[in-house]
């Protein structure tokens, strides 16, 4: 026995109290990770295979013809409306003269055809009093006959006069309606000969733009094919222009995570590129109407006996903002990862109405048919003389 009992219960208590503080530990970090999860980690679903997506708008020939300069290359700048490739001008411009003459040489036809219809006119007045004069001249000399002032066959003549101004008016009135026909009810410049040949004139000149291939938007050069001296088609892929202001994140979540997730609700992008440090921020712009294997190229088949359940991913578009991605540019194909905040889970979880904006346009092609119009416009009015 100890010569001291109440030397061995104060190491025993010394114990309790430690084992006791350690489980009080064990509890409160326990109370205070489930009090985190249930207030921050249980409203934000996180993912790390997401990847950085962009347009990618392919530039291709609008004409055939023989390159003759390549003005851009990877990896470099241009503006919408620059000019990164030329062709062979010649058989362009040869068909643009041609046209040029063709409508000149309509509009002076026009003006012919309405001073012919004009000349008609006079000759269907003319008619008109011939016909007056010989009906004036039958009418004196009927009551002569019934007097037998005069013979039979001075009347029999003058009816035959009569007759033959009829017929001569008739086809005076006649050749005068056919010429109307071509001329009337427009102006020289609203004829449809007209109108047929500045169409042409127009198509040709717009092809002699075409010769120059231009940029479409703003944005960086990538996959450049095209070579000096290559003959190219109507529609041949040249190069691709990536606009790097406009980017987004496909970010692929699991099926469990889609739960909570709404259109509309604030995100965070972290990519490798910058570091974790670095946020961008970004909103749910919409889900993916399927997974990501029900677009592949080989969808998956379950129907053999040995099926194994596999959790399926689908993708959901995060726009981040372009204030963002103006300081700190990212990169297509680049990975990310993406934490969205569902705190709020009032939005829709799929788009509920049409978009009636575009997702992309330009106006550098629309101006070509702007400058046509005016070039053909000033070739009728060369032509169209004092009239």
């Amino acid at each position: 026995m100890s010569a001291n009992p109440g030397q061995e219960a104060a190491p025993n208590e010394k114990r309790t109290r430690l084992l006791l503080g350690v489980a009080a530990i064990f509890v409160m970090a326990g109370v205070a990770w489930a009090a985190y999860w249930f207030l921050d980690l249980s409203l934000r679903e996180r993912t790390d295979d997401a990847y950085v997506s962009g347009n990618r708008v392919v530039i291709s020939a609008q004409v055939s013809g023989t390159v003759i300069a390549v003005l851009a290359d990877d990896t470099q700048l241009v503006k919408s409306g620059q000019v990164l490739v030329k062709l062979d001008p010649i058989d362009a411009e040869t068909n643009l003269n041609r046209t040029s003459s063709a409508l000149a040489q309509t509009v002076r036809q026009v003006r012919q055809l309405k001073l012919t219809a004009g000349q008609y006119d006079a000759v269907v007045a003319s008619r008109k009093l011939d016909l007056a004069r010989a009906q004036e001249d039958l009418a004196k000399r009927e009551p002569l006959l019934a007097l037998h002032a005069i013979a039979a066959e001075e009347v029999r003549h003058a009816r035959e006069s009569v007759q033959m101004a009829q017929a001569a008016l008739l086809q005076a009135v006649n050749q005068a309606d056919s010429s109307h026909a071509l001329v009337d009810g427009t102006k020289v410049e609203d004829n449809p000969a007209v109108l047929e040949a500045k169409a042409a004139f127009r198509d040709a000149w717009v092809a002699t733009q075409r010769n120059s291939v231009v940029a479409p938007v703003t944005g960086y050069v990538a996959e450049r094919s095209v070579q000096l001296g290559q003959h190219v088609q109507a529609g041949q892929a040249l190069m691709t222009v990536v606009p790097l202001n406009a980017l987004w994140v496909d970010a692929n979540f699991k099926e469990g995570q889609l739960r909570h997730l709404r259109i509309g609700q604030p995100a965070q992008v972290r990519s490798d590129l910058y570091g974790s440090e670095h946020i961008f921020h970004g909103r749910v712009q919409g889900m993916s109407a399927g997974t990501g294997a029900a677009f592949s190229l080989l969808p998956a088949q379950n129907a053999s006996g040995n099926w194994i359940k596999v959790v399926q991913r689908v993708p959901v578009r995060i726009q981040i903002d372009d204030g963002d991605l103006a300081k700190a540019p990212l990169r297509i194909g680049l990975s990310a990862t993406v934490t969205v905040d569902t705190t709020s889970r009032n939005g829709p979880v799929l788009a509920m109405e049409a978009e009636d904006k575009p997702v992309g346009n330009t106006q550098v092609y629309a101006q070509d048919l702007e400058r046509a119009n005016a070039e053909a416009d000033a070739v009728i009015r060369r032509n169209l003389g004092a009239n």
